[in-house]
């Protein structure tokens, strides 16, 4: 069965790059290609797949390929068409991928158990640094609402596995790695890696402000959701931030396409103080 649906993936794939090529022999990209490599990540059998999985490296790739789709249209909208072109088809074979990351039948239990307690580990050890730097400082901790987070996660990640949810569990660890991650940050009054990490080349210095970005973003998940269900007002106030996060962000991946890395630093920073000022209006002070 799992052939089978490679197998029709591969065709549908094929099929895609195939109506590329045959509308537009030079190249360019038409509008059914477009929506057929977002209808594949989006609505497809092999979407359908991933999502069912609970496979976390399935999603990832799945993810990474609607990043490539959104880079593509941005690219196709500017008059790029070979970029956008050839962004479509890593977005079609990430995809595939991904595909294949859900249907492999190694993923067991046992991995998964293996992965929850890898990243249990890692929560655990950030908790103990977090009490550490509390204790040396003598001082009481100013991210007592972080921390509080992280413990809540830490328990409820054990109720879920408990229950055997061990794709739900590690989910909820990962929201408590970014809060423990943001409580040691707050607790040693906003100092950041950056200022003493030296990165060899500024693609380097980028990724890091990349991932920053991320964490950063996966952190009004943490934080916010609950505020911004019970306060509408609220909810308005932090999508004008966060529309601002994307655009900034947007403008950033576009500079480092281009291979202004330097330059795509300092934006991809102006697209992070756009998330922390979003948490910010929500009571919650994070360093930044």
């Amino acid at each position: 069965m799992y052939r089978s649906f490679l197998i029709t993936l591969m065709l549908t794939l094929s099929g895609v790059n195939q109506v590329g090529a045959q509308a537009n022999p030079q190249g360019a990209v038409n509008n059914s290609r477009v929506q057929s490599v977002g209808k594949l990540i989006e609505t497809s059998k092999a979407a359908k797949q991933i999502e069912a999985s609970g496979n976390l490296e399935a999603s990832s790739q799945r993810d990474e390929a609607r990043t490539l789709y959104d880079q593509a249209v941005e690219a196709i909208n500017v008059g790029d068409l070979e970029r956008g072109n050839a962004l479509l088809t890593k977005a079609s074979k990430t995809m595939f991928e991904a595909a294949r990351l859900a249907g492999n039948k190694e993923v067991s239990e046992k991995k998964r158990e293996r992965d929850y307690l890898s990243r249990l580990d890692t929560v655990t050890a950030l908790v103990d640094t977090h009490t550490r730097i509390t204790q040396e400082q003598g001082t009481a901790s100013n991210s007592g609402d972080l921390r509080a987070l992280v413990d809540a996660k830490l328990a409820q990640a054990q109720r879920l596995r408990d229950a055997q949810k061990l794709v739900a569990a590690r989910q909820v660890l990962d929201e408590a790695y970014v809060a423990a991650t943001m409580a040691i940050e707050q607790v040693r009054g906003g100092e950041t890696l950056v200022r003493t990490l030296h990165f060899e080349t500024k693609q380097d210095e980028y990724q890091y402000e990349v991932d920053r970005n991320n964490t950063h973003r996966m952190l009004v998940d943490v934080l916010l959701k609950e505020k911004i269900a019970a306060n509408v007002s609220l909810k308005s106030i932090v999508e004008k931030f966060m529309e601002k996060a994307a655009k900034t962000r947007a403008s950033a991946e576009q500079q480092a396409a281009g291979g202004d890395y330097e330059t795509a630093v300092g934006t991809m920073e102006r697209a992070t103080k756009e998330i922390v000022r979003a948490i910010r209006s929500a009571g919650i002070y994070i360093p930044g």
